[in-house]
């Protein structure tokens, strides 16, 4: 590649696009909400929640020194993370720590990146991170859901208009910024019915003595706080587009 092509994908890659309108960010904001809320929309994007889901748990375990060994999705929407390591400790229990909070705390990474209108780059970093899961995956259902929503991501951040950029971008956000807080609801309804007796909310238990229920708990109020900072960052537009009398 030329040097003049190098510093065009560079600018490409780390310029600001413009500001998006404001209805723009609204609108796939409420997008994103009816998915969360519905239930075959739901279903089908909880995908992307688990993918998350689960690469948070691969990145804590790597980064606190634990040996992954496989990622696996399910078409159930279910997933499963295998380290080898102590089984108990810090390690252990930041890897577990992890899963329920990932999506929200991805999603306010994203919105970050959006209050600057650093949209290609986040497509691109997100193409980035699917790839670097792909290499662990473990079963047909979770190499084909990866691939594909790789290559989704890919498609739009290469050939799609900025316009199309900027919508898929921001309910991409929005959605794992909501989504982020219904799987903790629905971990607990099913721990309730005695359907979960190995959630991460109880294994946590096991490991630290505090009660799953209060682990549900954290889960829930820390993806709420971060859903609000999020929703902040990226509620810049509709902001800035208020005038203030006087």
């Amino acid at each position: 590649m030329s040097i003049d092509g190098l510093s065009e994908l560079w600018g490409r890659l780390f310029g600001a696009q413009p500001d998006p309108p404001a209805l723009l960010v609204l609108v796939t904001g409420l997008v994103a909400l009816g998915v969360v809320l519905t239930r075959v929309p739901w279903r089908i994007g909880r995908n992307a929640i688990t993918i998350a889901h689960e690469g948070g748990h691969a990145l804590v375990a790597l980064l606190t020194g634990r040996r992954l060994q496989g990622i696996r999705l399910h078409s159930d929407t279910s997933g499963l993370t295998v380290s080898a390591g102590k089984p108990t400790g810090p390690g252990m229990v930041l890897t577990l720590l992890a899963g329920y909070l990932a999506p929200s705390l991805i999603g306010l990474a994203g919105a970050w990146l959006l209050g600057g209108n650093r949209i290609t780059l986040l497509l691109w970093v997100a193409v980035a991170l699917l790839l670097a899961m792909l290499v662990m995956i473990r079963n047909v259902y979770g190499i084909v859901s990866i691939v594909v929503t790789t290559a989704v991501v890919l498609g739009v951040s290469w050939k799609a208009s900025p316009q199309v950029q900027a919508a898929f971008a921001y309910t991409g956000v929005w959605f794992l910024l909501l989504g982020g807080v219904r799987p903790v609801g629905e971990m607990q309804t099913q721990r309730r019915r005695g359907q979960l007796s190995q959630s991460d909310a109880d294994q946590l238990a096991w490991l630290t003595g505090v009660p799953g229920l209060v682990w549900v708990g954290f889960f829930g109020v820390v993806n709420l706080i971060v859903l609000l900072a999020g929703a902040a960052l990226l509620a810049g537009p509709i902001l800035n587009g208020v005038s203030l009398p006087g």
